[in-house]
């Protein structure tokens, strides 16, 4: 894989750089400066990569999440999110965390079919199945692919509730689906947003829609009546911190009926990914920041210990969460999403209409 050092910013994405695979023996580096911009850039066009998985749900043992059972159905992710936690786990398909993870896409064409096949199992007990526990299932592909479409189809003729967490207004174009799944109560949506930037936003989240797409998108959920949360995250401190407040003002007079956060940890290679960035966009306070991110996990960048890796710990962490929660009292009190309803929920559903 290319590892670059170079100071020069390349407009349009996240990572800066394509890291080294550590599941890799060999990489290729430039040895001319003047050879840095065909590497880079080279097949910069998106690429498609087709799998074709025996099993779609993946579980977590993880206490820190509110769900246990997720779909991705998409590897890597277009929206180019610098901070994304899921640029990890492209190393295991052979590509780089960097800029591999926004333009080589692995796509799954046969997830609604997985997803019966799960459904249908002997004993199956229903628990909710969150869409994008890894990747966002409405980036730009989707447009033409409608592979999550297709799960939410599944989702409805089930009867079983699902989670859906994105920042691409995308969403918006299967009103159809989530009014009829909200009128069950079989789903609740998560629109991350952790900046009201846009020159921030487009320096951290490149390919994302605005602030202000994903607020109308929240304004239109919740005026169809279908639950709508915010996903404040992650917050980096010293560089969208202080917008706490602001952030979650905005989303309540949108609609959202709740929030949650988390605070940013630079595992894997993302730390690589992340210092080269911010050296580049914000030398200024660069190390500031990175010193700010550490004190809210040990003192490292990393952290994976249960109970603190998402919200940190340490005066840093503690003074987030405490701005956190005074920003809730104040703009969202008495607010909560309505609870799922399991008891919908009929194989049957699926076995009676396969029979025509």
């Amino acid at each position: 894989m290319a590892h670059i050092k170079n100071n020069k910013y390349f407009k349009g994405r996240g990572a800066q750089v394509n890291t080294h695979n550590r599941f890799l023996k060999t990489k290729y580096v430039a040895e001319h400066e003047e050879g840095i911009d065909e590497l880079m850039l080279q097949n910069s066009a998106t690429t498609l990569f087709e799998e074709h998985p025996k099993n779609i749900v993946s579980k977590s043992k993880s206490p820190d999440l509110p769900f246990l059972q997720s779909i991705n159905p998409y590897q890597g992710c277009e929206h180019g999110c610098l901070y994304c936690y899921a640029r990890n786990a492209h190393e295991y398909y052979g590509f780089s965390a960097g800029l591999d993870f926004e333009r080589k896409i692995i796509i799954k064409r046969n997830a609604a079919e997985l997803l019966e096949t799960f459904m249908n199992r002997k004993g199956y007990v229903p628990s909710t199945i969150m869409l994008s526990g890894n990747t966002d299932c409405y980036q730009p592909i989707e447009r033409k692919l409608k592979i999550t479409r297709s799960l939410l189809e599944v989702f409805l003729k089930y009867k079983h509730p699902v989670g859906i967490i994105t920042k691409n207004n995308l969403l918006l174009r299967d009103p159809d689906i989530l009014k009829e799944l909200a009128a069950n109560d079989l789903v609740h949506i998560a629109i991350s947003l952790n900046s009201l930037n846009e020159d921030l936003r487009q320096k951290l989240e490149p390919r994302t829609v605005t602030s202000q797409s994903r607020l109308s998108m929240i304004s239109s959920l919740a005026a169809a009546d279908i639950p709508v949360m915010l996903m404040c995250a992650p917050i980096i401190p010293g560089l969208n911190s202080d917008e706490i407040p602001q952030i979650i003002k905005s989303a309540a007079l949108a609609g959202a009926s709740g929030a949650s956060f988390t605070i940013v940890r630079l595992n894997g290679s993302i730390a690589e990914i992340f210092k080269d960035w911010i050296y580049k966009t914000y030398p200024d306070r660069a190390e500031k920041v990175l010193n700010l991110i550490a004190q809210c996990h040990d003192g490292k960048l990393n952290d994976s210990r249960w109970g603190k890796r998402m919200n940190g710990d340490g005066k840093v962490a503690e003074s987030i969460q405490r701005l956190f929660k005074i920003s809730l009292n104040k703009y969202m009190a008495g607010r909560s999403m309505r609870p799922y309803n399991f008891s919908h929920f009929s194989p049957a559903n699926g076995k009676q209409l396969n029979l025509f």
